[in-house]
């Protein structure tokens, strides 16, 4: 672990930001009750429309989904069921819509005749400016989820590599100490994938996973568009980027040790000064992820020994987080497909 006292600020800064986005994702309070059932759900939902549906630090209003929200709580409190919820007119995709989303589920080891689309979501973006700053979007926050495929074309730009963007799923929206799953793509490292799982509110699970070692399109470059996607049936989710799947999470298990990508090596020519330049960035990234990876670990590694981090339902979210500077998250083409049980 390095001894950078400032690369270990800056990784710790990363956690706080990740623990915050997750306790002020300003979805429902959820009730003392600990068992997640749908009903309870439903009627916190309904209880979004307060002054308390969007923390003052958050740079992303969430009036449009809550307004959606409101619009359907009535349905929603009757439904019985995930299949339920999810018929609502305002959610229902049409059939045209579902069609490429149909098409698209076999790539995942999906059975489209299996499940049904939650929905598709128009384009959303996401900008943060300054420093640990977060933002969710999701027009459908009413819908929950249990076995599900979510997908969608990132489109990012980010002054820090740090920042980054994903989805947050199977969230209890409690506001104070959530319960929930996480997945941040950002690119340090030439691109760095980060798997999470928050239990009452600390991180009790990790895994990391670097994109090109096996998805040779990943790009880390600003304005560059990959799309990810995340599977996940009971305890195991499954990691795709570009339609290349990059790694396998089973939640009943510990977060994985450390793995690291090569470290930045010096250039040919050490006497080119914009080389070098570049060589010392690339560096600092490198540090930088090295000691976010290792302090995640610590963290969820001890975590993971006194609670439990499992969950089998909750809400979705397209989101992104911010180190600091400007942050763009642009989420094309997303849906939302719920796999029958």
């Amino acid at each position: 672990m390095l001894n950078n006292p400032q690369v270990k600020y800056r990784a710790i800064m990363l956690i706080a930001l990740m623990i915050l986005l997750a306790l002020a994702c300003n979805l429902p309070n959820q009730s003392s009750e600990p068992e997640v059932t749908e009903d309870v759900l439903a009627q916190s939902i309904a209880s979004t429309q307060t002054a308390e549906a969007v923390e003052e630090n958050s740079s992303n209003d969430l009036a449009t989904a809550q307004a959606a929200a409101t619009q359907t709580s009535q349905n929603i409190q009757a439904t019985q069921g995930v299949a339920a919820s999810t018929k609502d007119i305002d959610q229902k995709a049409t059939t045209t819509a579902e069609a490429p989303v149909r098409a698209a589920i076999p790539f995942y080891n999906l059975d489209p005749h299996q499940g049904s689309v939650g929905w598709v979501h128009p384009p959303a973006k996401i900008e943060l400016q300054g420093k640990n700053q977060y933002g969710y979007a999701n027009d459908f926050m009413q819908t929950i989820v249990e076995d599900f495929a979510i997908s969608a074309d990132v489109t990012w730009d980010t002054q820090y590599g740090a920042s980054g963007c994903g989805f947050m799923f199977r969230s209890d929206g409690d506001q104070n100490k959530p319960n929930q799953y996480m997945l941040i793509a950002s690119r340090l490292g030439n691109g760095h994938v980060i798997f999470s799982a928050l239990a009452d509110g600390e991180m009790a699970n990790v895994h990391d996973y670097y994109p090109r070692d096996t998805d040779k399109s990943f790009s880390a470059e600003n304005g560059s568009t990959n799309r990810i996607t995340v599977v996940g049936k009971g305890n195991i989710f499954e990691i795709y980027t570009n339609g290349v799947k990059i790694g396998e999470v089973d939640t009943t298990q510990p977060p994985s040790s450390p793995k690291l990508p090569a470290k930045p090596t010096l250039p040919a020519d050490q006497n080119n000064p914009s080389e070098m330049d570049k060589y010392r960035k690339q560096l600092d990234e490198y540090q930088d992820m090295v000691s976010q990876v290792n302090t995640n670990y610590g963290v969820a590694l001890n975590n993971y020994k006194k609670t439990d981090a499992v969950f089998d339902k909750g809400f979705v979210a397209m989101i992104g987080v911010s180190e600091s500077g400007k942050t763009m998250c642009q989420f094309d083409n997303a849906w939302l497909w719920l796999i029958d049980k």
